[in-house]
């Protein structure tokens, strides 16, 4: 019998959940085998920004809504639950964000890096990709740079690629482009190293959203894949998150 820690959203579906568990001791997570994590994706990022020094393997219980980084719960045995599963291994964004003021800032995001327009006036962003340039000037909302995980999340939502979970890739891709509107964004390594300045701190102010942690009025932010940190994310073999970026192509189409 495993070890598991268990970690529930304040939302009624997962307390209600949570009684369901009682008869599961809950263990301290540095003895558990298993972290199990009640709630929606967005509280799961939450989760593995919190606890991936533990080094343990991550299983969600979907309470929430879409639940792509989540598994449905099924009332039969936990344990043969875990036991199906297979492990992916996710390697987050690290960005360097310096602030107009000057102010360096150092975060982490698992899905996306968004950079987005604070007024009514569009962003003017400069694009560099392995210290050469990509895109000398982007009109627009704003540009994301996604992971795997992240590509069926806000970077769908603004057209971008759906990125295989185990490919070493990464997405940029433009959010309302208005110049040049043909630029549909570019998949690199992610071995790669992204830089984008704002051209116009001053007149047109542009925020930073590592996933849910903003950081506002950047100058500049530096993003590549921090392959030192790994989360371990657990998915049932009936709904892998193979067959979840499959089921959301179909949707697209």
């Amino acid at each position: 019998m495993y070890k598991y820690h268990f970690i529930f959203d304040n939302t009624v579906r997962s307390q209600k959940l949570k009684k369901t568990f009682k008869k599961y001791k809950n263990f301290n997570i540095k003895l558990c085998d298993f972290i199990i994590v009640a709630g929606g994706d967005g509280f799961m990022l939450k989760v593995l920004k919190k606890y991936y020094k533990q080094k343990k393997p991550f299983y969600g219980i979907n309470c929430g809504t879409i639940g792509f980084l989540m598994n449905r719960f099924n009332l039969d045995n936990l344990d043969k639950q875990v036991k199906k599963t297979k492990e992916f291994l996710i390697n987050p964004l690290e960005i360097k964000v310096t602030k107009f003021n000057g102010k360096k800032l150092k975060t982490l995001a698992i899905n996306e890096i968004s950079l987005l327009r604070q007024s009514r006036q569009t962003a003017v962003l400069n694009l560099r990709l392995n210290n050469r340039e990509l895109l000398k000037k982007l009109v627009g909302d704003g540009v994301l740079v996604s992971t795997p995980a992240g590509s069926t999340a806000y970077n769908l939502s603004v057209h971008g690629p759906i990125i295989s979970i185990n490919s070493n890739k990464l997405a940029i891709t433009p959010i309302s482009s208005f110049r040049p509107r043909r630029w549909k964004g570019k998949v690199v390594s992610d071995n790669s190293k992204i830089f984008i300045k704002n051209l116009d701190s001053n007149k047109r102010p542009v925020s930073a959203v590592a996933d849910n942690h903003e950081i506002r009025n950047i100058k500049n932010v530096e993003i590549k894949s921090n392959k030192k940190i790994s989360f371990k994310i657990l998915f049932s073999s009936s709904e892998s998150i193979i067959k979840k970026i499959k089921f959301e192509q179909k949707k697209v189409n």
